[in-house]
């Protein structure tokens, strides 16, 4: 995707650059990149530690904040202008491609910052809110190994509670111009605050870490640590928690919208469509992304007609989904236990096929966890990379909040986008690279990763699973439920549909527990965009996949073809077409 805005400023250079370029010294594009790694790490410090960059432990940022927003501004304004001091043509290939992706990012930040979304610095799903809480669980990044470590997440919650007083302050303004969640999100906010007010402070969350010191520390260690603990949750966490409780009671949840979308908020078609440029990493518009995700729905189900016939039901699609969601069978698990099982059962049955696709595979370590108790009945499945020095694996969380319920009809295919081949292969090589920079190494694209991801899924038969048509039927659910994404996300945020309507046509066209929906729908509503990039990214990879299979013929080598996919790490959509095709080119 090109970035034409600035194409008139790069010729006025280009004529400048040439009257005086004896003057111009060599731009070390090498330092630019990491200067500009280190910049962002210092604006993004909870991205950094989860990173592996613990030189940020101790710090937070004001997200919300206009005096942070100037930061950003400044941010950006400096690195289009370093960008214009590059010779492109005489990088090497990887270089160019982070030229570009820096010059991307800076664009869609730019715009974004034009954008009022920081009145809205709460919301259910994701958020700092949520990430201090899990590092404050002392198994996630944040390290508590060292008497510095732990006096970093000190000060990180020192910080923290002015960051809740923050958070109130602009949702207050946000209240003043409209710039507000839904009811129906906002009361969701309430028990992610209320659940941290504790009587005991042994028994909060932020305490957690304070009951499992090193047994290296000395008892004087051990004795200022739980009093810095205990005054820092007493004195400033739970009053501020109380604070944020009674706020919502009082403010924010009278306030809350009845509408569903962004599209209804103060220029909220604006900002949607700059949400839908940053997840998607391409210029389509939210009516195309709508009518492909209609076209891909109506494909996917043709397909799940002929599992319906295979396994002799006789219902209607809807029915067969009613089925699935409640057949016995698909329940089978009676401890939490028994789903970790199940999981790493299905690890064991792909591990001898992945050489067979895959010459490229990563060294960091995996594992399968239960998703915290605090934040399981909100959570999705999910994956979170490990350290880059393979200190930290890689691990692929999964909320069990009702086992009795736990329907296992898609793990299969679950195991596949959040794991192996997945996610961790994705994040774990782009990490492991030592050829990109840094800034490379810890970046995300959504479309690229997420589209990578949902690809991954289509990989199962030749990996030895799908055997039971349920769990290829699981394989066509997932996709189906990435392809009603298209449909119900612009649909909510462009085209003014209701969470009930979108809820509707989620059940009527995938297996999914209305339960489940709901909440994937509340989702959707929290983070605008987002839920666009899966497809959009698998579609572009299939659509690369099948132009290299047809222009290569008996000359394709589909571990190739991965490695060229995976080996330089996440980038827009239009550099990884232009990667493809010059691969394409050099093998013929």
């Amino acid at each position: 995707m090109k970035n034409f805005k600035t194409i008139s400023s790069f010729i006025l250079f280009s004529l400048l650059f040439v009257s005086c370029k004896s003057e111009v010294k060599s731009v070390d594009f090498k330092k630019i990149t990491n200067n500009y790694f280190d910049e962002k790490n210092a604006l993004n410090p909870l991205d950094a530690t989860l990173n592996g960059q613990n030189e940020y432990n101790d710090q937070l940022q004001f997200e919300m904040t206009y005096s942070y927003r100037k930061k950003q501004a400044d941010f950006f304004d400096k690195y289009e202008s370093e960008l214009t001091t590059v010779d492109f043509e005489k990088l090497s290939d990887e270089e160019k491609n982070s030229f570009d992706i820096i010059k991307w990012e800076v664009a869609v930040g730019k715009e974004l910052l034009k954008q009022n979304a920081n009145l809205m610095p709460l919301q259910q799903f994701w958020g700092t809110h949520l990430t201090m809480a899990q590092l404050a669980g002392g198994e996630s990044a944040q390290p508590f190994k060292t008497e510095k470590d732990y006096k970093n997440f000190i000060k990180r919650m020192d910080l923290y509670a002015t960051w809740i007083d923050s958070a109130m302050v602009y949702m207050k303004k946000g209240i003043d111009r409209g710039v507000i969640l839904p009811k129906v999100l906002s009361t969701k906010l309430l028990p992610q605050f209320s659940d941290m007010i504790t009587k005991k402070t042994e028994d909060n969350l932020f305490y957690t870490t304070v009951k499992s010191m090193p047994a290296s520390f000395s008892e004087a260690q051990k004795e200022t640590i739980k009093q810095e603990y205990t005054t820092a949750i007493q004195e400033k966490l739970i009053p501020r928690f109380q604070k944020m409780v009674a706020f919502l009671k009082s403010d924010y949840i009278p306030a809350s919208r009845t509408t569903s979308g962004i599209g209804s908020l103060p220029n909220g078609n604006n900002l949607y469509k700059v949400y839908v440029k940053q997840w998607t990493t391409t210029e389509m518009t939210p009516d195309e992304i709508h009518n492909l995700g209609l076209k891909e729905v109506a494909r996917l189900k043709s397909e799940m007609e002929k599992v319906k016939a295979e396994v002799g039901f006789k219902g209607t699609l809807k029915e067969f989904f009613d089925y699935v969601r409640n057949k016995a069978e698909l329940k089978p698990f009676k401890k939490p236990e028994e789903v970790i099982a199940n999981f790493e059962k299905i690890h064991a049955i792909i591990k001898p096929n992945v050489d067979k696709l895959f010459s490229l595979q990563p060294k960091t370590p995996f594992q399968i966890k239960r998703t915290e108790a605090f934040r399981e009945k909100t959570s999705s499945a999910e994956y979170v990379q490990g350290a880059a020095d393979g200190s930290r694996p890689g691990t692929f969380y999964v909320p069990i909040p009702n086992v009795a319920d736990y329907n296992f009809y898609a793990d299969e295919d679950l195991f596949l986008h959040e794991a192996i081949p997945g996610h961790h292969f994705q994040i774990s090589l782009q990490q492991e690279n030592k050829e990109l920079p840094n800034f490379r190494k810890f970046n995300w694209f959504g479309a690229y990763g997420e589209g990578w991801a949902l690809y991954t899924e289509s990989l199962g038969k030749e990996l030895g699973l799908y055997k039971d048509p349920y769990q290829y039927f699981g394989m066509l659910g997932s996709e189906m439920h990435r392809a009603i994404r298209l449909v119900v996300d612009t649909g909510l945020h462009s085209k003014g549909w209701t969470r009930e309507q979108a809820i509707q046509y989620s059940l009527d066209n995938e297996a999914e527990s209305e339960a489940s929906i709901i909440s994937e729908i509340e989702r959707y509503m929290a983070i605008p965009g987002q839920a666009l990039s899966y497809k959009i990214g698998q579609l572009k990879i299939i659509e690369l996949r099948k132009k290299a299979e047809k222009e290569l013929g008996n000359k394709f080598d589909i571990k190739k073809y991965h490695q060229i996919v995976l080996e330089s790490g996440v980038m827009p959509l239009a550099l990884l077409e232009k990667k493809v095709d010059n691969w394409i080119k050099s093998s013929k």
